[in-house]
């Protein structure tokens, strides 16, 4: 995924609110082998980038002065109730980067579980996202958990995924996180109405 990215001349608060005005979004560019930038996008485009899951968890290609870029994004600072992005932190990337990097989780094949299909379960995603270690090159833009044999009952742990090659799970200590839980239908009881004083004194007569 490509976006274009242009330098910013001036800093400081002051100027970042008046770039802001002009619909643009100001931001930095750092890592590699190169001193950081500051740098300015266009707002709108990046905020319906920002959209997609994809340019949160894959590696981007940043166009700046006529060069294009291999960066990650690290960071956004989002208005507290306003739909505007404040600013973007953006981390250059090679093929020898390694990361620590969080990355969505998808669900899929649920449907044709045997808990699902024949037992009516319901999935409980405990997580959405999970941290991994890996090369930039490497990243993978989502981690899949099939639970198409998933059984009532069962939990999903960590060591249940499939990796990509050169992928690791980090669980900060954690030996094997439960990632989802099929859970079974729960009955509904329905109670008998309780009778009240006037219907005990209406069965009397």
């Amino acid at each position: 995924m490509q976006f274009t990215a242009f330098e910013r001349a001036k800093q400081g608060t002051g100027a970042s609110r008046r770039l802001r005005n002009t619909g643009r979004t100001p931001g930095i560019v750092f890592g590699g082998n190169t001193d950081p930038a500051t740098i300015e996008l266009d707002h709108n485009a990046l905020y319906h980038a920002l959209q997609k899951e994809s340019f949160h968890a894959s590696v981007l290609d940043m166009e700046l002065n006529g060069q294009v870029e291999k960066v990650l994004l690290r960071a956004v600072q989002y208005h507290p109730f306003k739909p505007l992005v404040l600013h973007v932190d953006f981390q250059r990337v090679d093929e020898k980067t390694r990361l620590h990097k969080k990355v969505p989780l998808h669900f899929v094949g649920a449907e044709n579980s045997p808990a699902v299909k024949n037992d009516k379960c319901v999935v409980n995603h405990v997580v959405t996202d999970i941290e991994i270690e890996c090369l930039a090159i490497q990243l993978p833009e989502f981690i899949a958990v099939d639970l198409s044999a998933a059984t009532t009952g069962q939990s999903i742990h960590a060591n249940d995924l499939q990796l990509p090659a050169g992928v690791k799970l980090v669980t900060h200590g954690k030996p094997n996180p439960t990632i989802a839980t099929i859970v079974a239908p729960v009955e509904e009881v329905i109670a008998a109405p309780v009778a009240t004083t006037d219907d005990k004194k209406k069965k009397k007569k």
